[in-house]
């Protein structure tokens, strides 16, 4: 079993986590169960009071895990009762024993809840191809039930206990209105290497009090996907565990919303992207080894999808994060990546920008380019890129980070 010994923090980890404030129906737990680590907490049990309704995007990985397969699933009820994840064992290529594992988890849980199986979702992290033990849930899951409870450090207890190789927690909250009524957003969200997102990312849980169906929930948190945690990358691999959920206690008070284009959802509709975003950022800001954040802005592409698969080809290319961790300003590896992205350019019109300094226009060289400018640029903890093609109104922005030696070592020694 491995140990609780912590990698060191990320330098662009926030430097205070925010206090986030109850959700009315949400109650929380963690608990150590020895999944894989010794001397930590490694399961997390959401208890969720009646009537709750859930959506979720789940990874296009044609691996996915058991428990994807699960909540795939149960959402066809759309109702939720509890939530079970688990760190240290992603349950994922498992076979026959995964899909048991799962099925007694929900068992477990189901009882601990006194709900039925459909209304129990379970998502698993961690290392890939080993059975996961799901007898070490008995009787930790119906102590966390009994021990259950919503208040700031109950959500911060709950973002650890998702942890892998993540060296800070991941948590956000915001708030908003609908139909005068304050409503409040958490989220917390784990995820530092495997991370090239497919409609969700790694893991990610956001909870509110709003009374929204489950139509409405499963509208938002597409759209909020698509322009957050699918515009993040660490290193390009896509998980086969990546599972995004938004749950709604129907607590708040006011009328239910029923129509994903009521304009009473505006406020939340605003106020969950603005959410993911920040979840999503924390996941680049957390990258394996990280020790730059990086902005990828591309403009004058030919389409907005266009413009993101050239963004995601520079965020995603080696030479461009090895030359980002080095501090080079150079520009040739930009344009390597734009040229291999298979999506339409012009050599002749192209500009990149490092920061506010422009190292090259219309196909060469800016003549005014300053060396020190760019590379003082580079040393910063949070960099720009940006590309404009000249090509049509097409954008697109995404988030990486740098490539670092670290990176090959925490991965290299992952299963010891």
């Amino acid at each position: 079993m491995s140990s609780a010994k912590s990698p060191p923090v990320s330098p662009l980890a926030p430097t205070a986590a925010p206090a986030l404030p109850p959700v009315p129906g949400v109650r929380i737990a963690t608990a150590q169960a020895g999944i894989r680590y010794s001397g930590r907490t490694d399961v997390l049990y959401v208890a969720l009071e009646d009537g709750t309704r859930a959506a979720g995007v789940f990874t296009r990985s044609k691996c996915p895990s058991a428990p994807v397969d699960w909540c795939r699933e149960a959402l066809a009820h759309g109702s939720a009762r509890a939530l079970v994840v688990n760190s240290g064992n992603a349950n994922a290529f498992t076979g026959r024993l995964g899909r048991d594992a799962v099925a007694r988890t929900v068992a477990i849980a189901a009882e601990a809840a006194a709900c039925h199986p459909h209304d129990v979702y379970v998502a698993s992290t961690g290392v890939i191809g080993e059975p996961l033990p799901a007898e070490r849930f008995e009787g930790v899951l119906a102590d966390c039930a009994a021990r259950a409870e919503g208040g700031s450090d109950a959500w911060a207890a709950a973002a650890r206990a998702i942890m892998t190789t993540d060296t800070f927690p991941k948590l956000a909250t915001r708030t908003a209105e609908i139909d005068g009524t304050r409503v409040t957003i958490n989220g917390i969200a784990k995820g530092a290497g495997m991370i090239a997102p497919d409609m969700a990312t790694m893991l990610s849980f956001v909870f509110t009090d709003a009374a929204l169906s489950q139509d409405v929930l499963q509208a938002l948190l597409s759209a909020g996907a698509t322009q957050s945690f699918n515009c993040v990358t660490v290193d390009g691999d896509t998980s086969t565990s990546d599972t995004l959920m938004l749950f709604a206690t129907h607590k708040a008070g006011h009328a239910a919303v029923a129509d994903p284009d009521d304009p009473r959802v505006s406020s939340f509709r605003a106020a969950l992207d603005s959410l993911l975003i920040e979840l999503a950022q924390l996941v680049a800001k957390d990258g394996e080894g990280a020790r730059k954040f990086v902005t990828v802005r591309v403009t004058g592409a030919e389409s907005d999808a266009s413009a993101h698969r050239i963004a995601m080809s520079i965020a995603n290319s080696p030479l461009v994060k090895t030359a980002v961790a080095g501090e080079d300003a150079n520009w040739g590896r930009v344009v390597m990546a734009v040229g291999k992205a298979g999506e339409p350019a012009d050599r002749d019109r192209l500009a990149i920008w490092f920061g506010d300094v422009r190292v090259a226009v219309q196909g060469a060289r800016d003549p005014d380019y300053s060396e020190a400018a760019a590379s003082a640029v580079m040393r910063e903890p949070e960099i720009t890129i940006r590309v404009d093609l000249g090509l049509g109104d097409g954008t697109a922005r995404v988030w990486t980070c740098d490539l670092t030696k670290a990176y090959i070592e925490i991965n290299g020694d992952y299963r010891s």
